[in-house]
């Protein structure tokens, strides 16, 4: 456990040997960047935390975002003992610890911030010992999470913070934040200032996708090559970023909200007939290491979903995807989920099918068990032709084009209609010859 007096903070207290990231932590709201919604002058949160009376809050927001230095800026500003806990790595005794060290606090006339960072991964019993001294005001609790907390975060607990929602950090400010650093940090100025150019930082800013502390990393990490290089005159060159940070590694997690995030922006893009939007979001999945049995589970099932009676040869297709890629694995199979990708969104849609069986499943739960009727039962016994089993029941081959008029439902059931097929691509075809079989249903 970390324990932290903000009333006297400042970078001063800053270890000289911490990492850049933190030796420009923030410590005003002024000196935070990508957060005015929330930080900006005159914004609600940021009055409420400057007089100490912001409450119990949850950050929700990506990595490298600011939630924790939010948090240390509040403790600041609230005159409170900072105590830290990582949910990763904390248990039990060390709540008990932190609420012991808290009611000292409290003996002495000080106030307690707990921040828990990443408190989604608090089981429940962990996150319903916080309640209580959330409620007596024994504690002001912080939390910190990546993870949607309305999954995440007990539901009691949730009731009793405030969420507040961060964004993942733009261009500009992430090289704001390069700059100021450039400007201030003593030691990433000793004993030579680097030089480094402007397209140099928009290169670490968009390697670093909306993450500060990415940022600030690759900038000290290439400070110190070039120094290396050439201590004299140490240059931080787009060529010496490009060899040094060679791969790029997204943001992803397999069981988080970005899983479900791109997983839905992928359907929704095959939903809206955009085979470019659509492979840009495949590809995100893919190069993000997500399994692509995953995503082909996801598109045999929109083929059926989405497309439907549309275009029926789509799940064939879909199928015939899934065989290839077993056939021949990655990443010589990723072109067939792009194939299979670009024609489900060049596809008709129809969701007729999808609309029929959410029908047909609801009708079913909300309505008794009508019994099956007596010429549509199976007979393969003499008792049970006896019993009138099969009984009437008239062969569709033995009539004209296969059909005979015929009551298919149970005797005692009301006519319910589940499909209504719509007049797109080949779902059109069906809709001709349901009509002439039964008008009295389809008369659209």
């Amino acid at each position: 456990m970390d324990l932290f007096n903000f009333s006297e903070g400042s970078a001063q207290f800053t270890e000289v040997h911490s990492p850049l990231p933190d030796r420009m932590r923030p410590v005003t709201f002024d000196e935070i960047v990508g957060q005015e919604e929330i930080t900006g002058e005159g914004r609600p949160f940021r009055i409420l935390a400057e007089s100490g009376q912001a409450g119990s809050v949850i950050f929700w927001g990506p990595p490298g975002c600011g939630k924790t230095t939010l948090a240390q800026v509040m403790s600041r500003y609230a005159d409170a003992i900072f105590l830290q806990l990582s949910a990763v790595t904390s248990g039990v005794k060390d709540l008990k610890d932190a609420f012991e060290a808290a009611k000292n606090n409290r003996k002495v006339g000080k106030k307690t911030v707990l921040f828990v960072d990443e408190i989604h991964r608090f089981n429940k019993a962990q996150q319903d010992a916080l309640l209580p001294h959330v409620e007596s005001g024994l504690i002001t609790l912080i939390g910190a999470t990546t993870e949607n907390p309305s999954f995440e975060v007990v539901a009691a607990l949730l009731s009793r913070c405030r969420v507040v929602v961060l964004r993942a950090l733009s261009k500009s400010a992430l090289i704001q934040a390069l700059v100021r650093a450039l400007a201030q940090d003593e030691k990433i100025n000793f004993p030579v200032v680097p030089e480094i150019s402007d397209e140099s930082l928009e290169s670490i800013a968009e390697y670093a996708q909306g993450d500060a502390r990415i940022a600030l990393n690759m900038l000290e990490t290439a400070v110190n090559l070039a120094r290396n290089v050439n201590p004299e005159k140490p240059v931080v060159t787009q060529d010496l970023l490009a060899e040094t940070f060679k791969s790029r590694v997204f943001k992803y997690d397999k069981t988080g909200e970005e899983h479900y995030n791109l997983i839905s922006a992928l359907h929704k893009s095959l939903r809206g007939s955009d085979p470019d939007a659509a492979l840009y979001w495949l590809y995100r999945i893919i190069e993000s290491g997500e399994n692509s049995k995953f995503v082909l589970r996801r598109m045999i099932r929109f083929a059926a979903e989405d497309v439907g009676m549309a275009d029926p040869f789509a799940l064939t297709l879909a199928m015939s995807a899934a065989q290839a890629f077993d056939y021949t694995g990655p990443p010589e199979g990723h072109l067939f989920l792009a194939q299979l990708a670009v024609y489900l969104a060049a596809a008709p849609k129809s969701n007729s099918l999808y609309v029929a069986e959410k029908k047909a499943k609801a009708f079913i739960r909300q309505n008794p068990d009508y019994p099956v009727p007596q010429h549509l039962r199976n007979a393969p016994t003499k008792l049970m032709k006896n019993l009138g089993y099969a009984k009437d029941y008239r062969y569709p081959h033995d009539f004209p084009d296969a059909f005979v008029k015929e009551n298919y439902f149970p005797d005692e059931m009301p006519f319910e209609q589940f499909y209504e097929p719509n007049a797109r691509g080949k779902e059109n075809n069906a809709i001709k010859q349901l009509k002439e079989r039964w008008p009295e249903r389809y008369k659209k």
